[in-house]
């Protein structure tokens, strides 16, 4: 596991379920404030990085049978950072990757359309998902 996965599942999950946070807490507004100029770039990257996560855990499929736990939990996590880095970073990811291809633009805001309902949601569970990653960090390492 990696810390800086943990990390940026963190932000990830605070940026995603920034407008229910600040439902329960709003004194949390002003810590999201200062996330919120780099929400682009950080989706950009997360989005890409989660790309390569998820062909990595692939690749590292045979360590199921001997690790699970880590397994799972790496896999959970390059899901988790590819989709609400596609959310968040969406605009940047069509003006820099997509908007040669028409069809790789079509298809990009069609998986966008279908993770958006569940934003707030992948929020929550990118955070408690990074909280457990920087536990298991510690634990399995």
């Amino acid at each position: 596991m990696n810390l800086l996965f943990g990390l940026v599942l963190l932000a990830l999950g605070v940026l995603a379920a920034s407008s229910s946070i600040v439902a329960k807490r709003p004194d949390a507004q002003a810590y999201i404030d200062k996330l919120v100029p780099y929400q682009g770039w950080l989706g950009f990257i997360a989005c890409i990085w989660g790309v390569w996560a998820i062909i990595d855990a692939v690749l590292l499929l045979g360590l199921l049978t001997s690790f699970p736990i880590w397994w799972i939990t790496l896999a959970a996590t390059a899901a988790l950072t590819f989709s609400l880095g596609l959310l968040l970073g969406y605009g940047l990811l069509t003006k820099y990757l997509l908007s040669k291809n028409a069809e790789a633009m079509k298809r990009g805001e069609q998986l966008r359309m279908k993770l958006v309902p569940y934003q707030v949601n992948l929020g929550w569970i990118a955070i408690v998902l990074g909280i457990w990653t920087i536990v298991a960090n510690f634990l399995f390492l």
